[in-house]
């Protein structure tokens, strides 16, 4: 079975960071941080955790910017969202899951244009 390695985009490393910093002074972003850590041990043991997003909703920014051809979803404490996708690493030996953005529902919201 190949490895598999998460790596985060520079938003979604923003974001981490933030959450790290506030963590020790507020319970809800400790939540976040705990809940996204356990997250990303599930997808390492299993890459197909999250639920898939039909391809026709994949938001074009994703496929313009990380060239991306599929995305999954996992649900967050306070209804944040984690979005990754799956790649294999150019020495074929793992994949790769590509953390593009943890928002807040608002923001996943908006991404997505639901109402």
């Amino acid at each position: 079975m190949k490895k598999v390695r998460v790596v985060l985009s520079p938003e979604a490393e923003e974001v981490y960071n933030y959450l790290n910093a506030q963590a020790p002074k507020s319970k809800i972003e400790k939540s976040i941080l705990s809940a996204l850590t356990k997250k990303t041990e599930l997808i390492k043991a299993n890459p197909h955790y999250g639920n898939p997003i039909s391809k026709d909703k994949i938001p074009q920014e994703y496929c313009k910017k990380y060239g991306i051809t599929n995305l999954f979803r996992v649900e967050l404490p306070n209804f944040w969202r984690m979005l990754y996708s799956l790649t294999d690493s150019e020495s074929r030996i793992e994949i790769i899951a590509f953390v593009l953005e943890i928002s807040d529902h608002n923001k996943y919201s908006k991404r997505f244009k639901y109402n």
